[in-house]
């Protein structure tokens, strides 16, 4: 294994760690309505950090951006947006089905949709070969893993009715759908690395690391999908009236903390898979994708049994959820072996 191979399957893998953890935060945010906790989020962890690290790295960075195509720019906005919009629909997925569930049905349709779209069009013809049928497979390994963590949802559902602990939110069905969306839409943010490369090209040649180059493109996305992650929890805050909830003096400075967190963990992921995946070569945004997203399900899932969200759950439940989990990992890796590493 080559140097540089080594440096970016560390860096993807521990990008799929910090990104299966930064939800967990919240968990403990309950003082705090949704819409509290998710604009402390948005404005930390997807304006101030990412813009924060970009102009910290990048020597020249807003001449990398005044030199940047107005296409390329249109895109990475664009799908930037689209994740935004993902990344709601995922909030609030996680609040209705929990993490494990959640983390499922959202990584297993983000790592074959991130990983098809961006290889068909990049180099359509590897579909027709065998690393096509790989992905052809892993695709249908996705769909049996989200049935099983449907049923296994279902089945959890039916437990809570008879008297175990419930999920935040209730309503499984309603779940499932804002789930699959968010799966659809929050797949983008690999587009907008893919078809960014321009700002990576360009910030290395201003004299960034190879490592930190993609750290103006991902604040260019992120800060893109502030506009509908702070948007829609400012709807709220002013729907539901609370807005007051920031005020209260005893868990102020601990929850902006924790959003801080839950901030750093997930900008730190993208970064840490930015930096993996152009080490892995000219098409590390197809094979890095669906090794971060197999280490964040992975760590999800450890957190969700750390956490207690199957307590109470029958068997049944509990083993149909780890089949549909087992199925999911195995496309990943399918979806991965397909590729050139």
């Amino acid at each position: 294994m080559s140097p540089d191979l080594g440096f970016g399957l560390a860096c993807v893998l521990a990008g799929g760690i910090l990104n299966g953890s930064w939800v967990l935060p919240m968990k403990r945010l309950t003082a705090w309505r949704w819409e509290n906790t998710w604009l402390a989020f948005s404005i930390l962890g997807l304006v101030v950090l990412p813009w924060t690290a970009a102009a910290a790295t990048i020597p020249d960075l807003a001449g990398v951006l005044a030199g940047t195509s107005g296409a390329t720019l249109a895109r990475v906005l664009l799908f930037g947006f689209g994740w935004g919009i993902g990344n709601i629909l995922f909030g609030l997925g996680v609040r209705r089905l929990g993490m494990a569930l959640a983390y499922g049905i959202v990584v297993g349709l983000v790592a074959s949709i991130g990983t098809l779209l961006p290889l068909a069009l990049l180099d359509p013809g590897r579909l027709r070969t065998r690393e096509g049928a790989l992905l052809l497979l892993g695709t249908l390994l996705v769909t049996g893993g989200i049935v099983c963590c449907a049923l296994a949802g279902r089945r959890r559902e039916r437990d809570a009715r008879a008297g175990a602990t419930r999920v935040e939110g209730g309503g499984f069905l309603g779940g499932l759908a804002i789930c699959v969306a968010s799966g659809v839409l929050s797949s983008m943010l690999n587009f907008a690395f893919v078809f960014g490369a321009e700002i990576q090209r360009a910030s290395a040649a201003s004299g960034a690391s190879r490592a930190m180059a993609a750290n103006g493109l991902w604040a260019l996305a992120l800060g893109a999908g502030f506009v509908a992650n702070g948007g829609y929890a400012v709807y709220l805050l002013t729907r539901n009236q609370t807005w007051r909830v920031f005020a209260a003096p005893a868990r102020s400075g601990a929850y902006w903390g924790g959003a801080l967190a839950m901030g750093s963990l997930l900008v730190g992921g993208f970064l840490a898979y930015g930096g993996g995946a152009t080490a892995l070569g000219s098409l590390g945004g197809v094979v890095g994708w669906p090794l971060l997203m197999s280490m964040s399900l992975i760590t999800s899932n450890f957190w969700s049994a750390l956490t207690g969200e199957w307590r109470g759950a029958s068997p049944a439940a509990y083993r149909t959820s780890l089949t549909g989990t087992a199925l999911l990992i195995a496309a990943i890796v399918v979806i991965a072996r397909s590729g050139t590493l």
